[in-house]
Protein backbone atom coordinates (compact mmCIF):
# COMPACT_ATOMS: atom_id res chain seq x y z
CA UNK A 1 0.00 0.00 0.00
CA UNK A 2 1.54 3.50 -0.77
CA UNK A 3 2.06 5.33 2.45
CA UNK A 4 3.03 8.57 2.83
CA UNK A 5 5.35 9.90 5.62
CA UNK A 6 5.00 11.98 8.99
CA UNK A 7 6.79 15.33 9.29
CA UNK A 8 8.94 13.45 12.11
CA UNK A 9 9.79 11.05 9.38
CA UNK A 10 11.09 13.83 6.46
CA UNK A 11 12.55 16.07 8.77
CA UNK A 12 14.68 12.92 10.61
CA UNK A 13 15.11 10.57 7.11
CA UNK A 14 17.54 8.51 9.17
CA UNK A 15 14.76 6.94 11.12
CA UNK A 16 12.36 4.12 10.29
CA UNK A 17 9.91 4.62 8.19
CA UNK A 18 6.01 4.84 9.40
CA UNK A 19 5.63 0.33 8.50
CA UNK A 20 8.31 0.76 11.11
CA UNK A 21 10.71 -1.08 8.69
CA UNK A 22 14.37 0.37 8.09
CA UNK A 23 15.05 2.72 5.28
CA UNK A 24 16.27 1.55 2.08
CA UNK A 25 19.84 1.86 1.24
CA UNK A 26 19.91 5.25 -1.38
CA UNK A 27 21.40 2.85 -3.93
CA UNK A 28 18.54 0.48 -4.07
CA UNK A 29 15.72 3.29 -3.72
CA UNK A 30 17.17 4.49 -7.00
CA UNK A 31 17.25 1.47 -8.27
CA UNK A 32 13.13 0.89 -7.28
CA UNK A 33 12.87 4.40 -9.08
CA UNK A 34 14.27 3.57 -12.42
CA UNK A 35 12.69 0.93 -12.11
CA UNK A 36 9.26 1.99 -11.63
CA UNK A 37 9.96 4.78 -14.11
CA UNK A 38 10.65 2.20 -16.75
CA UNK A 39 7.72 0.34 -16.08
CA UNK A 40 5.33 2.98 -15.96
CA UNK A 41 7.38 4.34 -19.60
CA UNK A 42 6.55 0.27 -21.02
CA UNK A 43 2.37 0.61 -20.25
CA UNK A 44 2.82 4.04 -21.99
CA UNK A 45 4.15 2.86 -25.13
CA UNK A 46 2.43 -0.49 -25.40
CA UNK A 47 -0.46 1.60 -25.51
CA UNK A 48 0.78 3.52 -27.58
CA UNK A 49 1.53 0.64 -29.67
CA UNK A 50 -1.93 -0.09 -30.25
CA UNK A 51 -2.40 2.57 -32.71
CA UNK A 52 0.04 1.56 -35.00
CA UNK A 53 1.96 3.51 -37.57
CA UNK A 54 -0.53 6.43 -37.56
CA UNK A 55 1.09 9.87 -36.90
CA UNK A 56 -1.81 12.94 -37.14
CA UNK A 57 -1.65 14.65 -40.58
CA UNK A 58 -0.86 18.03 -38.19
CA UNK A 59 2.40 16.91 -37.00
CA UNK A 60 3.93 16.27 -40.62
CA UNK A 61 3.30 20.39 -41.21
CA UNK A 62 6.07 20.14 -38.16
CA UNK A 63 7.80 17.99 -40.31
CA UNK A 64 8.03 19.95 -43.10
CA UNK A 65 9.24 23.04 -41.17
CA UNK A 66 12.04 20.95 -39.77
CA UNK A 67 13.11 19.73 -43.06
CA UNK A 68 13.39 22.63 -44.25
CA UNK A 69 15.10 24.11 -41.46
CA UNK A 70 18.02 21.39 -41.33
CA UNK A 71 18.45 21.97 -45.01
CA UNK A 72 19.41 25.50 -44.44
CA UNK A 73 15.86 26.87 -46.23
CA UNK A 74 14.65 28.29 -43.43
CA UNK A 75 11.07 28.64 -42.10
CA UNK A 76 9.09 27.47 -45.10
CA UNK A 77 6.80 24.72 -45.47
CA UNK A 78 8.65 23.19 -49.02
CA UNK A 79 11.40 24.69 -51.00
CA UNK A 80 10.65 27.97 -52.61
CA UNK A 81 7.33 28.81 -50.49
CA UNK A 82 7.24 32.11 -48.91
CA UNK A 83 8.23 32.47 -45.61
CA UNK A 84 6.21 31.55 -42.57
CA UNK A 85 5.56 30.71 -39.64
CA UNK A 86 3.16 28.03 -39.96
CA UNK A 87 4.18 26.13 -36.41
CA UNK A 88 3.35 27.18 -33.07
CA UNK A 89 5.25 24.44 -31.61
CA UNK A 90 9.10 25.44 -31.94
CA UNK A 91 10.86 23.54 -29.28
CA UNK A 92 9.68 20.81 -31.51
CA UNK A 93 10.14 21.80 -34.77
CA UNK A 94 13.70 22.62 -33.69
CA UNK A 95 13.81 18.93 -31.62
CA UNK A 96 13.09 17.32 -34.71
CA UNK A 97 15.35 19.03 -37.41
CA UNK A 98 18.27 17.89 -35.31
CA UNK A 99 17.46 14.52 -35.28
CA UNK A 100 16.90 14.83 -39.20
CA UNK A 101 20.53 16.68 -39.03
CA UNK A 102 22.06 13.57 -37.44
CA UNK A 103 20.37 11.36 -39.74
CA UNK A 104 17.44 9.62 -37.21
CA UNK A 105 14.87 11.12 -38.96
CA UNK A 106 13.30 12.02 -42.60
CA UNK A 107 15.83 9.63 -44.02
CA UNK A 108 14.57 6.15 -44.37
CA UNK A 109 13.75 2.71 -41.96
CA UNK A 110 15.07 2.13 -38.50
CA UNK A 111 14.73 -1.61 -37.84
CA UNK A 112 12.32 -1.59 -40.90
CA UNK A 113 10.47 1.05 -39.55
CA UNK A 114 10.06 4.45 -40.92
CA UNK A 115 11.64 6.71 -39.00
CA UNK A 116 9.44 9.79 -39.72
CA UNK A 117 7.17 6.99 -37.63
CA UNK A 118 9.65 5.64 -35.07
CA UNK A 119 12.01 8.34 -33.89
CA UNK A 120 8.51 10.96 -33.51
CA UNK A 121 7.49 7.84 -31.35
CA UNK A 122 10.40 6.77 -29.64
CA UNK A 123 11.31 10.68 -28.60
CA UNK A 124 8.17 10.55 -27.26
CA UNK A 125 8.54 7.87 -24.54
CA UNK A 126 11.81 9.25 -23.90
CA UNK A 127 9.81 12.25 -22.72
CA UNK A 128 7.24 10.38 -20.73
CA UNK A 129 10.12 8.81 -18.72
CA UNK A 130 11.37 12.09 -17.65
CA UNK A 131 7.71 12.88 -16.83
CA UNK A 132 8.06 9.72 -14.57
CA UNK A 133 11.57 10.09 -13.14
CA UNK A 134 10.11 14.02 -12.34
CA UNK A 135 6.93 12.77 -10.75
CA UNK A 136 9.32 10.51 -8.65
CA UNK A 137 11.50 13.14 -7.68
CA UNK A 138 8.07 14.97 -6.30
CA UNK A 139 6.72 11.93 -4.63
CA UNK A 140 10.27 10.95 -2.78
CA UNK A 141 9.72 13.92 -0.88
CA UNK A 142 6.05 12.59 0.38
CA UNK A 143 5.71 8.74 0.09
CA UNK A 144 7.60 5.81 2.07
CA UNK A 145 7.67 4.06 -0.92
CA UNK A 146 8.32 6.65 -4.24
CA UNK A 147 8.19 3.61 -6.70
CA UNK A 148 4.82 2.13 -5.83
CA UNK A 149 4.08 5.57 -6.36
CA UNK A 150 6.01 6.49 -9.63
CA UNK A 151 4.37 3.15 -10.81
CA UNK A 152 0.93 4.32 -9.85
CA UNK A 153 1.12 7.59 -12.11
CA UNK A 154 2.72 5.64 -14.67
CA UNK A 155 -0.41 3.21 -14.86
CA UNK A 156 -3.09 6.64 -14.66
CA UNK A 157 -1.17 8.11 -17.61
CA UNK A 158 -1.18 4.58 -19.58
CA UNK A 159 -5.00 3.58 -19.32
CA UNK A 160 -5.38 7.49 -20.46
CA UNK A 161 -6.43 7.90 -24.25
CA UNK A 162 -6.41 11.00 -24.63
CA UNK A 163 -3.09 11.41 -22.78
CA UNK A 164 -1.15 8.31 -25.15
CA UNK A 165 -2.75 9.51 -28.43
CA UNK A 166 -1.67 12.58 -28.04
CA UNK A 167 2.39 11.84 -26.73
CA UNK A 168 2.75 9.32 -29.94
CA UNK A 169 0.39 11.45 -32.39
CA UNK A 170 4.12 12.92 -33.51
CA UNK A 171 2.68 16.17 -32.40
CA UNK A 172 4.46 18.21 -29.18
CA UNK A 173 2.64 16.78 -26.37
CA UNK A 174 4.84 14.78 -24.77
CA UNK A 175 7.84 17.63 -24.54
CA UNK A 176 5.40 20.19 -23.68
CA UNK A 177 3.72 17.46 -20.58
CA UNK A 178 7.83 17.50 -19.80
CA UNK A 179 8.26 20.72 -19.12
CA UNK A 180 5.38 21.36 -17.14
CA UNK A 181 5.13 18.45 -14.89
CA UNK A 182 9.07 19.47 -14.14
CA UNK A 183 7.96 23.33 -13.30
CA UNK A 184 5.59 21.73 -10.87
CA UNK A 185 8.03 19.41 -9.19
CA UNK A 186 10.79 22.34 -9.00
CA UNK A 187 8.07 24.25 -7.01
CA UNK A 188 6.97 21.50 -5.01
CA UNK A 189 9.82 20.18 -3.67
CA UNK A 190 11.37 24.29 -3.42
CA UNK A 191 8.12 25.06 -1.29
CA UNK A 192 8.93 21.94 0.79
CA UNK A 193 11.97 22.98 1.44
CA UNK A 194 11.50 26.70 2.42
CA UNK A 195 13.53 27.59 -0.49
CA UNK A 196 11.02 29.37 -2.94
CA UNK A 197 13.05 32.67 -2.69
CA UNK A 198 16.18 31.35 -4.51
CA UNK A 199 17.21 33.07 -7.64
CA UNK A 200 17.75 29.77 -9.34
CA UNK A 201 14.01 28.77 -8.72
CA UNK A 202 13.15 31.69 -10.08
CA UNK A 203 15.49 31.60 -13.15
CA UNK A 204 14.40 28.17 -13.49
CA UNK A 205 10.87 28.49 -13.47
CA UNK A 206 11.41 31.04 -15.73
CA UNK A 207 12.85 30.15 -18.50
CA UNK A 208 10.82 26.24 -17.99
CA UNK A 209 7.60 28.57 -18.59
CA UNK A 210 9.37 30.42 -21.78
CA UNK A 211 10.21 26.98 -23.48
CA UNK A 212 6.45 26.03 -22.16
CA UNK A 213 5.24 28.88 -24.29
CA UNK A 214 7.05 28.28 -27.42
CA UNK A 215 6.05 24.52 -27.41
CA UNK A 216 2.75 25.32 -27.40
CA UNK A 217 0.83 29.07 -27.46
CA UNK A 218 -1.19 28.13 -24.64
CA UNK A 219 2.02 27.80 -22.54
CA UNK A 220 2.63 31.55 -21.87
CA UNK A 221 0.18 31.23 -19.05
CA UNK A 222 2.85 28.68 -17.26
CA UNK A 223 4.61 31.94 -16.50
CA UNK A 224 1.93 32.50 -13.79
CA UNK A 225 3.22 29.59 -11.51
CA UNK A 226 6.04 30.82 -9.54
CA UNK A 227 4.99 34.28 -9.01
CA UNK A 228 1.28 32.50 -7.72
CA UNK A 229 3.16 30.07 -5.29
CA UNK A 230 5.56 33.00 -3.84
CA UNK A 231 2.52 34.94 -2.62
CA UNK A 232 0.35 32.07 -1.86
CA UNK A 233 3.23 30.85 0.70
CA UNK A 234 4.46 33.96 1.30
CA UNK A 235 3.52 34.39 4.63
CA UNK A 236 5.38 30.79 5.04
CA UNK A 237 9.16 32.29 4.07
CA UNK A 238 10.44 32.18 7.17
CA UNK A 239 9.69 35.77 7.66
CA UNK A 240 10.92 37.54 4.01
CA UNK A 241 9.63 40.81 3.71
CA UNK A 242 7.30 41.78 0.65
CA UNK A 243 9.95 43.56 -0.78
CA UNK A 244 12.03 40.45 -1.17
CA UNK A 245 9.14 38.19 -2.79
CA UNK A 246 8.74 40.99 -5.34
CA UNK A 247 12.78 40.77 -6.52
CA UNK A 248 12.30 37.51 -6.82
CA UNK A 249 9.00 37.63 -9.04
CA UNK A 250 9.98 40.31 -11.20
CA UNK A 251 13.43 38.02 -11.46
CA UNK A 252 11.60 34.98 -12.77
CA UNK A 253 9.09 37.41 -14.74
CA UNK A 254 12.21 38.92 -16.34
CA UNK A 255 13.66 35.56 -17.44
CA UNK A 256 10.27 34.43 -18.61
CA UNK A 257 9.25 37.80 -20.68
CA UNK A 258 13.11 37.67 -22.19
CA UNK A 259 13.24 34.76 -23.14
CA UNK A 260 9.71 34.30 -24.70
CA UNK A 261 9.85 37.74 -25.54
CA UNK A 262 12.90 37.41 -27.90
CA UNK A 263 11.46 34.73 -29.70
CA UNK A 264 8.27 36.93 -30.34
CA UNK A 265 10.45 39.82 -31.26
CA UNK A 266 12.33 37.62 -34.11
CA UNK A 267 8.72 36.52 -35.31
CA UNK A 268 7.69 40.19 -35.74
CA UNK A 269 10.84 40.97 -37.80
CA UNK A 270 10.89 38.34 -39.68
CA UNK A 271 7.37 37.47 -40.29
CA UNK A 272 5.49 40.86 -39.52
CA UNK A 273 3.42 39.43 -36.89
CA UNK A 274 3.50 39.05 -33.66
CA UNK A 275 1.37 35.63 -33.75
CA UNK A 276 2.22 33.03 -35.99
CA UNK A 277 -0.21 31.80 -38.67
CA UNK A 278 -1.72 29.34 -37.15
CA UNK A 279 -2.88 31.24 -34.09
CA UNK A 280 -4.16 33.92 -36.46
CA UNK A 281 -6.10 31.16 -38.49
CA UNK A 282 -7.74 29.80 -35.88
CA UNK A 283 -9.21 32.63 -34.24
CA UNK A 284 -8.22 32.42 -30.44
CA UNK A 285 -10.14 35.12 -28.66
CA UNK A 286 -10.33 36.62 -25.49
CA UNK A 287 -11.98 34.13 -22.35
CA UNK A 288 -15.71 34.46 -22.19
CA UNK A 289 -17.51 32.94 -18.75
CA UNK A 290 -19.56 30.64 -21.07
CA UNK A 291 -16.05 29.10 -21.21
CA UNK A 292 -16.32 27.60 -18.23
CA UNK A 293 -18.26 24.52 -18.65
CA UNK A 294 -15.69 23.12 -21.11
CA UNK A 295 -13.86 22.02 -18.14
CA UNK A 296 -16.82 19.81 -18.01
CA UNK A 297 -15.26 17.77 -20.92
CA UNK A 298 -12.41 16.45 -18.43
CA UNK A 299 -14.89 15.15 -16.12
CA UNK A 300 -16.96 13.40 -18.95
CA UNK A 301 -13.65 11.91 -20.79
CA UNK A 302 -12.32 10.83 -17.61
CA UNK A 303 -15.45 9.74 -15.68
CA UNK A 304 -17.74 11.42 -12.77
CA UNK A 305 -16.98 8.93 -10.13
CA UNK A 306 -12.64 9.58 -10.43
CA UNK A 307 -12.94 13.44 -10.72
CA UNK A 308 -15.67 13.15 -7.79
CA UNK A 309 -13.40 10.82 -6.14
CA UNK A 310 -9.94 12.76 -6.27
CA UNK A 311 -12.20 15.87 -5.64
CA UNK A 312 -13.17 14.83 -2.16
CA UNK A 313 -9.61 13.32 -1.72
CA UNK A 314 -8.17 16.84 -2.25
CA UNK A 315 -11.09 18.60 0.06
CA UNK A 316 -10.45 16.13 2.45
CA UNK A 317 -6.45 17.35 2.83
CA UNK A 318 -7.53 21.01 2.70
CA UNK A 319 -10.42 20.62 5.61
CA UNK A 320 -7.46 19.06 7.88
CA UNK A 321 -3.99 19.63 6.21
CA UNK A 322 -1.05 17.18 6.19
CA UNK A 323 2.17 18.56 6.75
CA UNK A 324 3.15 18.92 3.01
CA UNK A 325 -0.17 21.16 2.14
CA UNK A 326 2.17 23.67 0.83
CA UNK A 327 3.03 21.46 -2.23
CA UNK A 328 -0.16 20.36 -2.38
CA UNK A 329 -0.82 24.35 -3.13
CA UNK A 330 2.13 24.22 -5.45
CA UNK A 331 0.77 21.47 -7.78
CA UNK A 332 -3.12 22.85 -7.78
CA UNK A 333 -1.48 26.32 -9.24
CA UNK A 334 -0.41 24.50 -12.29
CA UNK A 335 -2.95 22.10 -12.70
CA UNK A 336 -5.71 25.26 -12.09
CA UNK A 337 -3.98 26.96 -14.59
CA UNK A 338 -3.88 24.54 -17.25
CA UNK A 339 -7.65 24.09 -16.27
CA UNK A 340 -8.14 27.78 -17.58
CA UNK A 341 -6.06 27.40 -20.54
CA UNK A 342 -8.15 23.94 -21.76
CA UNK A 343 -11.06 26.39 -21.15
CA UNK A 344 -9.91 29.25 -22.57
CA UNK A 345 -8.89 27.42 -26.20
CA UNK A 346 -11.28 27.11 -28.84
CA UNK A 347 -12.86 23.90 -29.11
CA UNK A 348 -9.88 21.31 -31.17
CA UNK A 349 -10.88 19.46 -34.54
CA UNK A 350 -8.89 16.55 -33.62
CA UNK A 351 -11.06 15.08 -30.34
CA UNK A 352 -9.80 13.33 -27.61
CA UNK A 353 -8.85 16.50 -25.66
CA UNK A 354 -5.82 17.31 -27.29
CA UNK A 355 -4.95 20.04 -24.59
CA UNK A 356 -5.27 18.30 -21.54
CA UNK A 357 -1.96 16.56 -21.75
CA UNK A 358 -0.63 18.57 -18.54
CA UNK A 359 -3.60 18.20 -16.91
CA UNK A 360 -3.98 14.84 -16.94
CA UNK A 361 -0.24 14.52 -15.58
CA UNK A 362 -0.58 17.19 -12.97
CA UNK A 363 -3.89 15.45 -12.05
CA UNK A 364 -2.43 12.13 -11.52
CA UNK A 365 0.54 13.29 -9.33
CA UNK A 366 -1.82 15.04 -7.06
CA UNK A 367 -4.88 11.94 -7.35
CA UNK A 368 -1.82 9.72 -5.99
CA UNK A 369 -0.45 11.97 -3.51
CA UNK A 370 -4.12 12.82 -2.10
CA UNK A 371 -4.93 9.12 -2.13
CA UNK A 372 -1.70 7.73 -0.09
CA UNK A 373 -2.70 10.28 2.54
CA UNK A 374 -6.32 9.66 2.58
CA UNK A 375 -5.23 6.08 2.87
CA UNK A 376 -2.65 6.72 5.78
CA UNK A 377 -5.14 8.58 7.71
CA UNK A 378 -7.83 6.22 7.99
CA UNK A 379 -8.15 2.41 9.57
CA UNK A 380 -10.29 -0.35 9.59
CA UNK A 381 -13.61 -0.09 7.54
CA UNK A 382 -13.25 3.48 6.60
CA UNK A 383 -9.54 2.29 4.81
CA UNK A 384 -11.76 -0.47 3.16
CA UNK A 385 -14.40 1.62 1.94
CA UNK A 386 -11.58 4.22 0.27
CA UNK A 387 -10.11 1.31 -1.15
CA UNK A 388 -13.22 -0.05 -2.50
CA UNK A 389 -14.43 3.63 -4.00
CA UNK A 390 -11.13 3.52 -6.12
CA UNK A 391 -11.36 0.19 -7.29
CA UNK A 392 -14.84 1.20 -8.69
CA UNK A 393 -13.57 4.70 -9.80
CA UNK A 394 -10.78 2.80 -12.02
CA UNK A 395 -12.89 0.29 -13.31
CA UNK A 396 -15.36 2.47 -14.04
CA UNK A 397 -12.97 4.57 -16.24
CA UNK A 398 -10.90 2.18 -17.60
CA UNK A 399 -14.15 1.15 -19.45
CA UNK A 400 -14.61 4.25 -20.87
CA UNK A 401 -11.37 4.36 -21.45
CA UNK A 402 -11.33 0.85 -23.28
CA UNK A 403 -14.26 2.00 -25.82
CA UNK A 404 -12.56 5.30 -26.40
CA UNK A 405 -8.92 3.67 -27.69
CA UNK A 406 -10.94 1.00 -29.89
CA UNK A 407 -12.79 3.41 -31.30
CA UNK A 408 -10.07 5.71 -32.32
CA UNK A 409 -8.02 2.65 -33.44
CA UNK A 410 -10.55 1.86 -35.78
CA UNK A 411 -10.91 5.80 -37.04
CA UNK A 412 -8.15 7.96 -35.78
CA UNK A 413 -7.87 11.40 -36.54
CA UNK A 414 -6.82 12.47 -40.36
CA UNK A 415 -3.62 10.39 -40.36
CA UNK A 416 -0.79 12.08 -42.05
CA UNK A 417 -0.17 8.77 -44.50
CA UNK A 418 -3.62 9.52 -45.95
CA UNK A 419 -2.85 12.67 -46.81
CA UNK A 420 -0.03 12.20 -48.08
CA UNK A 421 -0.50 9.77 -50.18
CA UNK A 422 -4.83 10.81 -51.13
CA UNK A 423 -3.38 14.86 -51.97
CA UNK A 424 0.40 14.43 -52.29
CA UNK A 425 0.92 11.84 -54.64
CA UNK A 426 -2.12 11.88 -56.45
CA UNK A 427 -1.67 15.19 -57.22
CA UNK A 428 1.76 15.03 -58.15
CA UNK A 429 0.38 12.01 -60.61
CA UNK A 430 -1.93 14.62 -62.05
CA UNK A 431 0.59 17.38 -62.79
CA UNK A 432 2.99 14.11 -64.52
CA UNK A 433 -0.16 13.03 -66.81
CA UNK A 434 -0.70 16.51 -67.86
CA UNK A 435 3.41 17.06 -68.51
CA UNK A 436 3.39 20.16 -66.52
CA UNK A 437 6.60 21.24 -64.49
CA UNK A 438 5.41 23.92 -62.82
CA UNK A 439 1.78 23.45 -61.02
CA UNK A 440 0.29 24.86 -58.18
CA UNK A 441 -2.62 23.07 -55.54
CA UNK A 442 -4.93 24.61 -53.24
CA UNK A 443 -6.21 22.39 -50.02
CA UNK A 444 -7.29 22.27 -46.33
CA UNK A 445 -4.94 19.22 -45.50
CA UNK A 446 -0.48 20.07 -45.60
CA UNK A 447 0.88 17.67 -43.55
CA UNK A 448 1.76 14.33 -45.64
CA UNK A 449 1.11 16.99 -48.88
CA UNK A 450 3.89 19.13 -48.02
CA UNK A 451 6.39 16.26 -47.44
CA UNK A 452 5.13 14.41 -50.90
CA UNK A 453 4.03 17.59 -53.26
CA UNK A 454 6.11 18.74 -55.55
CA UNK A 455 3.58 21.58 -56.58
CA UNK A 456 3.47 24.78 -54.83
CA UNK A 457 0.56 24.38 -52.29
CA UNK A 458 -1.89 26.69 -50.99
CA UNK A 459 -3.18 26.33 -47.94
CA UNK A 460 -6.89 26.81 -47.68
CA UNK A 461 -7.01 26.16 -43.71
CA UNK A 462 -4.16 29.51 -43.79
CA UNK A 463 -2.23 27.39 -41.51
CA UNK A 464 0.99 27.95 -43.66
CA UNK A 465 -0.34 31.05 -45.77
CA UNK A 466 -0.24 33.89 -43.14
CA UNK A 467 -3.00 36.13 -45.93
CA UNK A 468 -5.35 33.37 -45.80
CA UNK A 469 -4.81 33.35 -42.07
CA UNK A 470 -6.07 36.64 -42.04
CA UNK A 471 -8.96 36.64 -44.26
CA UNK A 472 -10.05 33.33 -42.53
CA UNK A 473 -10.32 35.20 -39.05
CA UNK A 474 -11.60 38.49 -40.46
CA UNK A 475 -14.42 36.58 -42.49
CA UNK A 476 -13.40 37.80 -45.77
CA UNK A 477 -14.55 35.53 -48.27
CA UNK A 478 -14.68 38.56 -51.11
CA UNK A 479 -11.35 38.99 -50.06
CA UNK A 480 -10.23 35.22 -50.17
CA UNK A 481 -12.15 34.43 -53.66
CA UNK A 482 -10.27 37.54 -55.16
CA UNK A 483 -6.85 35.68 -53.79
CA UNK A 484 -7.55 32.86 -55.27
CA UNK A 485 -9.45 33.37 -58.29
CA UNK A 486 -7.32 36.32 -59.48
CA UNK A 487 -3.95 36.26 -57.85
CA UNK A 488 -3.17 32.49 -57.09
CA UNK A 489 -5.21 31.05 -59.75
CA UNK A 490 -4.38 27.29 -58.72
CA UNK A 491 -3.59 24.77 -61.19
CA UNK A 492 -5.51 22.22 -58.70
CA UNK A 493 -8.20 22.69 -56.06
CA UNK A 494 -9.20 19.63 -53.71
CA UNK A 495 -12.51 20.81 -52.03
CA UNK A 496 -14.79 18.42 -49.51
CA UNK A 497 -16.34 19.18 -46.01
CA UNK A 498 -16.15 21.68 -44.01
CA UNK A 499 -14.39 23.79 -46.49
CA UNK A 500 -17.67 23.51 -49.27
CA UNK A 501 -21.06 25.54 -48.32
CA UNK A 502 -21.69 28.54 -46.56
CA UNK A 503 -20.47 31.67 -49.23
CA UNK A 504 -16.80 29.46 -50.08
CA UNK A 505 -15.02 29.22 -52.85
CA UNK A 506 -16.76 26.45 -54.21
CA UNK A 507 -20.19 28.81 -54.68
CA UNK A 508 -18.07 31.84 -56.49
CA UNK A 509 -19.25 31.29 -60.58
CA UNK A 510 -15.53 31.33 -61.54
CA UNK A 511 -15.28 28.16 -59.64
CA UNK A 512 -17.06 26.19 -62.59
CA UNK A 513 -16.48 28.51 -65.40
CA UNK A 514 -12.66 28.21 -64.83
CA UNK A 515 -11.86 24.32 -63.16
CA UNK A 516 -13.49 21.10 -64.11
CA UNK A 517 -13.91 18.18 -61.71
CA UNK A 518 -11.74 14.92 -62.35
CA UNK A 519 -12.41 12.79 -59.10
CA UNK A 520 -14.95 12.71 -56.96
CA UNK A 521 -14.80 12.04 -53.66
CA UNK A 522 -16.96 9.06 -52.69
CA UNK A 523 -20.34 9.67 -51.01
CA UNK A 524 -19.37 13.18 -50.60
CA UNK A 525 -21.95 15.63 -51.83
CA UNK A 526 -21.35 17.95 -54.98
CA UNK A 527 -19.01 19.84 -55.29
CA UNK A 528 -16.50 17.87 -53.61
CA UNK A 529 -13.29 16.30 -55.21
CA UNK A 530 -10.41 16.84 -57.40
CA UNK A 531 -10.76 19.65 -59.55
CA UNK A 532 -8.12 20.85 -62.44
CA UNK A 533 -8.24 24.25 -64.18
CA UNK A 534 -9.66 23.87 -67.36
CA UNK A 535 -7.00 25.53 -69.28
CA UNK A 536 -4.21 23.51 -68.67
CA UNK A 537 -6.17 20.73 -70.31
CA UNK A 538 -5.52 20.15 -74.41
CA UNK A 539 -8.23 18.23 -75.20
CA UNK A 540 -11.42 15.62 -73.53
CA UNK A 541 -9.21 13.00 -74.16
CA UNK A 542 -6.42 13.83 -72.37
CA UNK A 543 -9.23 14.92 -69.78
CA UNK A 544 -10.68 10.95 -69.77
CA UNK A 545 -7.32 9.91 -69.21
CA UNK A 546 -6.68 12.01 -65.97
CA UNK A 547 -10.32 10.78 -64.90
CA UNK A 548 -9.06 7.14 -64.92
CA UNK A 549 -6.21 8.13 -63.62
CA UNK A 550 -7.46 9.87 -60.83
CA UNK A 551 -9.92 6.87 -60.30
CA UNK A 552 -7.38 3.85 -60.08
CA UNK A 553 -5.08 6.57 -57.66
CA UNK A 554 -6.91 8.69 -55.53
CA UNK A 555 -10.07 6.68 -55.55
CA UNK A 556 -8.02 3.40 -54.23
CA UNK A 557 -6.59 5.95 -51.33
CA UNK A 558 -9.60 7.68 -50.43
CA UNK A 559 -11.23 6.49 -47.74
CA UNK A 560 -9.26 7.26 -45.08
CA UNK A 561 -10.79 4.43 -42.97
CA UNK A 562 -8.54 1.86 -44.73
CA UNK A 563 -5.90 0.74 -42.72
CA UNK A 564 -5.80 4.04 -41.02
CA UNK A 565 -2.57 3.25 -38.72
CA UNK A 566 -0.31 1.90 -41.37
CA UNK A 567 2.66 4.01 -43.20
CA UNK A 568 3.11 5.16 -46.27
CA UNK A 569 6.36 3.44 -47.51
CA UNK A 570 9.99 3.94 -45.79
CA UNK A 571 10.28 7.46 -46.66
CA UNK A 572 7.93 10.63 -47.98
CA UNK A 573 10.01 12.05 -50.75
CA UNK A 574 9.28 15.00 -52.54
CA UNK A 575 7.57 13.91 -56.10
CA UNK A 576 6.38 10.64 -55.35
CA UNK A 577 3.46 9.27 -57.20
CA UNK A 578 1.00 6.68 -56.40
CA UNK A 579 1.19 3.79 -58.94
CA UNK A 580 -2.44 2.33 -60.69
CA UNK A 581 -2.99 -0.92 -58.68
CA UNK A 582 -1.77 -4.11 -60.94
CA UNK A 583 -4.76 -6.08 -61.95
CA UNK A 584 -5.49 -8.41 -59.26
CA UNK A 585 -3.50 -6.55 -57.13
CA UNK A 586 -4.06 -5.32 -53.98
CA UNK A 587 -2.82 -2.09 -54.44
CA UNK A 588 0.23 0.23 -55.68
CA UNK A 589 3.00 1.05 -53.82
CA UNK A 590 4.47 4.80 -54.10
CA UNK A 591 6.76 5.63 -56.73
CA UNK A 592 9.39 7.95 -57.78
Amino acid sequence: MVATRTAAETAHPQEKSASGAARLPRWRSRLQGAAAVAAGSAMIGAHGAYYGNWIVDDAAITFSYARSFSEGLGPVVQAGAQPVEGFSNVTWTLLLALARLVGLFDHGTIFGIPDYVLLPKVLALVLCAGILTACHAALTRVLVRPWLGTLAVGGLLAMTPSFVIWVVSGLENALYGLLITTLAVLVFRAVLDDAVLRWRLAVGAGLLAALAALTRPEGLIYGGVYPLVVLGTLWRSRGAPVSTAVRYIALSTAAFVGAAGAYFLWRRVTFGEWLSAPSIAKSQGLPYPTDLPKAGQIVGYAGAPAILLVCVFVGMLLARPPWWRRGLFALLVPLGLGLVAFTVLEDDWMGHLRFATPIWVLGALTAVLAAAEVVRRVRGGARAAVVTGMVVALVASGSSFAVAAYDFRRAPTLSACHVADRYGRAFNGYADLLGLDRASLLLPDLGGTSMTSRLRLVDMAGLTDVRMAHMIRNEDRAGTKRYVFDEVRPTFIHTRLPWTGGGDLTEDPRFTRDYVRIFAEPGHPWPDGDWVRRDVVPDSATLERLRAYAGATAGRVADASVAPTSSCGDTLGVGSTLRPAPPGGPDGRPGE
